[in-house]
């Protein structure tokens, strides 16, 4: 079992949200879908995180994994 995250990249991924929406945000960082999940943490141990949009607009999730704010970024990816 791989149960460490892998970066998926070293910048956050700019969405757009949908208020009430439920989306679920890659932990383990190897879906092809990032920065959602697309079922790759199958035998890692990980699974995603789910997550419901307070509100409508812009948002910045997270790419690297290392984010102290999951799913969204947090600028960690800044100090890897």
């Amino acid at each position: 079992m791989n149960d460490q995250p892998i970066p998926a990249a070293t910048s956050p991924a700019r969405v757009e949200l949908e208020a009430g929406k439920a989306y679920f945000w890659c932990r383990c960082g190897r879906s092809a879908s990032q920065p959602y999940c697309d079922g790759s943490h199958k035998g890692t141990g990980l699974s995603p995180v789910r997550f419901v949009a307070e509100k409508d607009g812009e948002a910045w999730l997270c790419r690297c994994k290392s984010t102290g704010n999951a799913p969204f970024c947090d600028g960690t990816h800044k100090t890897l």
